[in-house]
C-alpha cells in the first residue's frame, strides 16, 4: 500500500544548531573504517540530509555501466516508492541530474514551470505523496561522479542556494570516504561496489519485509531495528539481511528498540 505524506512537518534546526549539527555530521560520513558498510554510509548520509536542510525526504542514486540510473537509499517508505516511481517511468528531475552529474536547483511540481510539463507523470504520483518540489547535487568520489543526492519537499519552492550548497558538502563528505577506500584498496573497487549496491538493496527491502511480518511492526521500524543490530554487532548490513531474509532472525532483533 502506498504510504501518503508525513502526519508532522520537517521543520529545518536554527543556523546555530544546524552549524553544530554539520560540524558532527561531516567527520561521521567522512571518516570511517574502511570496512563500513557503503549502504549503511549512504543511509546516514540521506538521514543529515532531512534533518539539517529540513526537507521532506532525501534518497540516493547511482548511474550503472549501461547509463541506467539505479536507487540505492532512501530516508523513509514515501522516498523508497517515490525513487522506485522514477526509475519504473525514467521520468524525473532527478534522472536528469543523476545522468548529468550536475546540481539540480528546486523544481516545482505544481504551477506552469516546465517541471510538472516534462515529468508529468512523476508529478502526478509525487504531488499525491504531498512533494511538491525536488532537488539534486552529486554524489561523487574524487573525479568519478557516481550518481545523485535527491531531495524532496514538502514545498515548491524546495532548499536554498544556502541549503544545496550544504547538502553538497555533506554529499562530499560521504564522497571522501568512498574515495579514500577506493584508495586504500584498488582504483577501480569503489565505482564496483556502488554499482553492485542495488542487490544489496534488494535483499535489505526483503529483509524489512520479512522481520516486519514476523514481528507485526512497520517497515520502517523493521529498517531500524536491523540497521541497529547490526551495528551494536558490528556486522555489515548487507551481511545481516542477508540472513534475515532466508528466514535466520536473530533473537535481539524481536526486541524493541
Amino acid at each position: 500500500m502506498r504510504t501518503g505524506p508525513a502526519d508532522l512537518e520537517v521543520l529545518p534546526v536554527s543556523t546555530t544548531e544546524r552549524e553544530s549539527l554539520t560540524a558532527e555530521a561531516v567527520p561521521d560520513l567522512a571518516a570511517r573504517t574502511c570496512d563500513c558498510d557503503v549502504l549503511d554510509l549512504l543511509h546516514d548520509l540521506t538521514a543529515h540530509m532531512v534533518t539539517l536542510l529540513g526537507v521532506r525526504a532525501a534518497g540516493t542514486t547511482v548511474l550503472n555501466e549501461a547509463g541506467e540510473v539505479d536507487f540505492l537509499t532512501a530516508s523513509d517508505e514515501t522516498c523508497r516508492e517515490l525513487e522506485e516511481d522514477r526509475l519504473e517511468l525514467n521520468e524525473g528531475p532527478c534522472v536528469d541530474s543523476a545522468r548529468s552529474g550536475t546540481v539540480l536547483a528546486p523544481v516545482a511540481l505544481r504551477g506552469p514551470g516546465p517541471g510538472p510539463r516534462r515529468r508529468p507523470r512523476f508529478t502526478v504520483r509525487a504531488l499525491r505523496a504531498g512533494i511538491l518540489g525536488v532537488a539534486a547535487v552529486p554524489l561523487r568520489a574524487g573525479q568519478h561522479t557516481l550518481g545523485t543526492v535527491n531531495l524532496l519537499s514538502a514545498t515548491p519552492d524546495g532548499p536554498t542556494e544556502r541549503d544545496l550548497r550544504l547538502a553538497q558538502v555533506l554529499a562530499d563528505a560521504a564522497g571522501a570516504w568512498l574515495r579514500q577506500r577506493q584508495v586504500l584498496r584498488t582504483k577501480d573497487e569503489i565505482p564496483g561496489q556502488v554499482e553492485a549496491a542495488p542487490d544489496s538493496r534488494i535483499v535489505i527491502e526483503q529483509a524489512k519485509g520479512v522481520l516486519a511480518a514476523r514481528l507485526g511492526i512497520s517497515v520502517e521500524e523493521s529498517f531500524a531495528r536491523l540497521r541497529a543490530h547490526a551495528r551494536a554487532q558490528q556486522q555489515r548490513l548487507g551481511d545481516l539481511a542477508t540472513s534475515v531474509a532466508r528466514g535466520t532472525v536473530p533473537p535481539a532483533l524481536a526486541t524493541a528498540l
